[in-house]
């Protein structure tokens, strides 16, 4: 007679850290229910548990990733209790040093053929943008000055790590406060 070995049951959590596993190592287009049921070592029925099909597990990664790479940042205390320059300079070496824009790139894939989860996207992408025009209107920037400091800030914190994969992490790490005097500075005042 065989034994049988009694498994546990897998929770949505545990499809979800797969599928974003599987989505940063080969992309959206390997998020299958197939391979992530094999490599849970599940039948892919257990999936239909905790999702109603792909498009349902698609929008619940962005969900996931919105709050564990971009609110853990935004709500942060430590963070929101700081001035305005000390809050984007925490929120940068935060960035930095837990790699949390390390699926940027297949994040914004996933979206692209799904209008509600690109809605899910551009709308951290929002809450990013609104969360260093705070700090930064704070400081006084306003107008086209603010708007400029801000997308800047934003598209350089989300893109450096993929544009500049080989940079070591050392040299990224030195320039977050070139950086910071950089954007944070006015033209015409002295800090």
């Amino acid at each position: 007679m065989t034994k049988k070995v009694k498994r546990e049951r897998v929770s949505k959590a545990d499809w979800l850290e797969k599928a974003l596993d599987v989505l940063e190592s080969s992309g959206i287009d390997e998020v299958k229910i197939e391979r992530l049921a094999r490599e849970l070592n599940i039948s892919k029925s257990g999936f239909y548990w905790h999702f109603k099909d792909r498009k349902e597990l698609v929008r619940a990664m962005i969900t996931y990733w919105e709050q564990e790479f971009t609110s853990v940042v935004t709500s942060n205390h430590e963070i929101l209790n700081a001035s305005p320059r000390e809050r984007i300079y925490l929120t940068m070496k935060m960035i930095l040093e837990n790699n949390l824009t390390r699926l940027e790139l297949p994040m914004r894939s996933s979206a692209e053929k799904d209008p509600v989860a690109w809605e899910m996207l551009n709308r951290v992408y929002q809450i990013r943008l609104d969360f260093f025009r705070s700090a930064l209107s704070e400081m006084g920037f306003e107008g086209e000055d603010l708007e400029m400091r801000v997308h800047l800030l934003t598209c350089y914190h989300t893109w450096e790590s993929t544009m500049f994969r080989d940079l070591p992490k050392t040299s990224r790490a030195k320039w977050l406060k070139l950086r910071l005097d950089l954007l944070c500075s006015h033209p015409n005042k002295t800090n």
